[in-house]
């Protein structure tokens, strides 16, 4: 299988908790920031780093927009320069484009200038950490669409001992169960006689109130 390519514009800490992300994961990587004491710490991860202004048109043409998987336009410090990048991206021809953003307002625009994706990597944590720490059963968290989410859970007392089948926890929860974890270790639920223990914790996708409802 071919590795993807990507181009991340921007070695801030946002940027370079990503180059690291993406580089664990076998992919081809070009780096790009002006500061050059950014990019030398990135250099053992095999990335191609380059020093330039992504907000000329013929520094950002040089590196071939059309080629990469993606791009990601991390500069999030600037918008002016976040929103220039992903406009002249999409004109070059970026097949998707993901940039980051620090507050609300700066998605319409972003979105206007092409991006197909808005990051907003503080709040995202921040949410993640509320929802996680504030409620005793909840222990972790994935957004996938705002209030919905894959949400790590104990087995409420109600569905101890009782399987799948019997709880039909799509029609009275209005959630999906889709794994249960144990040390550590995530197993996918596919047989609907699955009991459920209270040693267990379980994933499940849907809306957060929903599950709220659930644990309560």
């Amino acid at each position: 299988m071919k590795k993807k390519a990507f181009l991340i514009i921007g070695a801030g800490t946002f940027g370079r908790h990503l180059c690291r992300c993406m580089a664990a994961q076998g992919a081809e990587l070009m780096v790009v920031d002006q500061n050059p004491a950014r990019l030398e710490e990135l250099l053992p991860l095999s990335v191609s780093a380059k020093i330039g202004d992504c907000t000329n048109p013929e520094v950002l043409r040089s590196f071939g927009v059309p080629d990469f998987d993606a791009c990601f336009v991390c500069v999030g410090e600037s918008f002016e320069n976040s929103l220039v990048i992903t406009d002249l991206l999409r004109e070059q021809g970026a097949r998707k484009i993901y940039s980051e953003a620090t507050r609300d307002m700066q998605e319409k625009f972003l979105r206007l200038g092409g991006a197909d994706h808005v990051i907003f990597p503080e709040k995202d944590i921040a949410y993640r950490l509320a929802v996680s720490e504030s409620w005793d059963s909840i222990f972790d968290y994935i957004s996938l669409n705002g209030d919905y989410g894959i949400f790590e859970i104990a087995a409420p007392a109600a569905w101890v001992g009782r399987d799948l089948r019997q709880l039909d926890i799509r029609g009275t929860c209005n959630l999906t169960v889709l794994a249960y974890k144990q040390e550590g270790k995530v197993y996918p639920i596919l047989d609907p006689a699955y009991t459920f223990t209270a040693d267990r914790h379980v994933l499940v996708m849907g809306h957060i109130e929903d599950v709220r409802r659930t644990i309560r």
